[in-house]
């Protein structure tokens, strides 16, 4: 069941010289009620604040606990108000000045993945940060499996607990290590894709994947955190980053925002590598997005021995061109436990150079996996492996992307050449080794310096969002002046994606200096 919302007093004041952070804390020290002052509690205080004609909204739960506030803190207290669709609304009032102590939460609700930081208000600074699994993937490894599965009864009402619980958690760890209690937090941002955003809404996404793909909502807007189940303070105030399309969602949108692309001259391409292909192209004077569910994650369940970047998965691999050895780094400096997204586009990029792979893909000794640490170094004193299965979901990911960033460099009328900067973000977007994303077409075959590793955008963006309204405008202009190119009822780009799962890439002219490696080692002909 929902949480009941609140009923509420309205009342009109000013909130001059106010930063339009999501949510603001302001010291007020009152004059206490008199014989011939006899102002109302309520009015007392908010009047105290000096704002600028605007509407402040109270919860009635506050407003009947605020006579005792008041008079227990003798009349010096600390009032929080949170960013509404119309205003502002009073969140809480504490006793003496707080305002030193302001947080917020920045989430990026990935597919796969949850990151969550704890940040400073005031400062807008980073406290701490946690990551943790979606718990989701207990329904469904991608996307569109999950879809399918909210449309029976009562999955989505599971889904949207199962997304709650996994942030929350995450969000308790990132509390803990910046000591502080998570219903101190009063703003929360999140950065997601448009399926995550409709799954922590409550929202059905069955029209997300079929013709024409609408959202129920591209900028849902402004929430309670208590009424999304959200551990924070109940009034914490929940924006949800916009996005502009069933696959182009806020995370994508937050990647524009942080690479700055958009008030570039010169023509960039973004692009979120993940459970999704999120392409977008463009500059100062337009933008065009596409994207479709590229297939499979990196990591996870997908990957037989795939895990996320935490300590135990392996992170660096480097295998011997000759020997075949491998030589590899694991995060912790402990056993090993499974290998990271960045540990598999190393083995790949090492397997292809090395002929133990075809530019299909393909073991070309006929085995069915290549050991990565073999099984006494391992954990599970069982070998970790990538296997043939492993090396084909990759393709498809990788493919999709690889289609998506062909048919709009054509719609659009750009070549790839003519890219001042590729910026890649989402789950392949930090701590990946440039040469060996390049090496097997994960990024494009650009001078290396046109490549531009974003880190976690999403997080980025949302960490922003939380702080700066200036921020959250850009995000909303970003959106309308994306044109939004559907890739799941395109033709050409069904036909590229068929096409495109080859390492590096069907036309191996594309990536001339892969070529030139491939070349060297006597891998193809020359």
């Amino acid at each position: 069941m929902w949480p009941k919302f609140e009923g509420s007093v309205t009342i009109l004041l000013n909130l001059a010289g106010v930063n339009f952070l999501l949510s603001k804390k302001f010291f007020v020290k009152l004059v206490p009620p008199r014989l011939g002052d006899n102002l109302a509690d309520c009015d007392r205080l908010l009047s105290a604040l000096l704002v600028t004609a605007g509407k402040v909204s109270v919860p009635l739960g506050l407003l009947r606990r605020l006579p005792e506030t008041l008079r227990a803190a003798e009349w010096r207290v600390t009032a929080i108000l949170g960013r509404t669709e119309g205003g502002w609304r009073l969140q809480e009032v504490e006793a003496g000045d707080t305002t030193a102590s302001h947080f917020g939460l920045a989430v990026d609700a990935g597919t796969t993945t949850i990151a969550a930081a704890v940040v400073d208000m005031t400062a807008g600074t980073v406290l701490a940060a946690a990551s943790g699994e979606n718990m989701q993937t207990s329904v469904g490894e991608d996307i569109l499996t999950r879809i399918l599965a909210a449309g029976q009864p009562g999955e989505l009402e599971r889904l949207q607990a199962l997304l709650v619980m996994s942030i929350n958690e995450v969000a308790a760890q990132a509390a803990a290590g910046a000591g502080i209690r998570v219903r101190e937090i009063m703003a929360v941002a999140v950065g997601a894709n448009t399926t995550m955003t409709h799954f922590l809404l409550g929202l059905d996404p069955a029209k997300i994947c079929r013709e024409p793909y609408i959202p129920v909502a591209n900028a849902p807007g402004l929430f309670r955190a208590a009424d999304l189940g959200l551990a924070a303070h109940p009034e914490a105030v929940v924006y949800c980053l916009p996005g502009v399309g069933s696959y182009v969602g806020g995370d994508a949108v937050a990647g524009v925002l942080v690479s700055g692309m958009h008030n570039r001259e010169e023509v960039s391409l973004f692009a979120d590598i993940g459970t999704n292909g999120e392409v977008i192209i463009g500059g100062r004077n337009w933008l065009v997005a596409a994207a479709g569910a590229a297939g499979p994650a990196f990591e996870g369940g997908v990957l037989q021995h795939g895990m996320r970047a935490a300590p135990g998965a392996v992170f660096r691999v480097k295998i011997h061109p000759q020997t075949h050895e491998v030589d590899y780094r694991v995060i912790g400096g402990v056993k090993a436990r499974g290998l990271c997204g960045s540990a598999v586009v190393d083995s790949l990029a090492g397997m292809l150079l090395a002929g133990i792979i075809d530019r299909a893909g393909r073991f070309r000794d006929g085995r069915e996996e290549f050991v990565v640490v073999p099984a006494g170094e391992a954990e599970s004193s069982a070998d970790i492996v990538i296997t043939q299965q492993d090396i084909k979901n990759f393709l498809k990911t990788k493919g999709a992307v690889n289609a998506a960033v062909e048919t709009l460099l054509e719609a659009v009328g750009v070549k790839l050449q003519a890219i001042s900067r590729f910026y890649a973000g989402g789950a392949f977007g930090e701590h990946l080794d440039v040469e060996a994303a390049v090496t097997i077409g994960l990024y494009p075959d650009l001078p290396r310096n046109r490549i531009v590793l974003l880190g976690n955008s999403s997080l980025e963006g949302a960490k922003r969002a939380l702080v700066s309204e200036a921020a959250r405008r850009s995000l909303t202009k970003i959106c309308g002046r994306i044109t939004y190119f559907e890739l799941n009822a395109n033709g050409d780009f069904m036909t590229r994606f068929a096409g495109s799962q080859f390492f590096p890439h069907t036309d191996i002219t594309l990536y001339p200096s892969v070529q030139k490696k491939l070349r060297g080692g006597g891998i193809i002909k020359a």
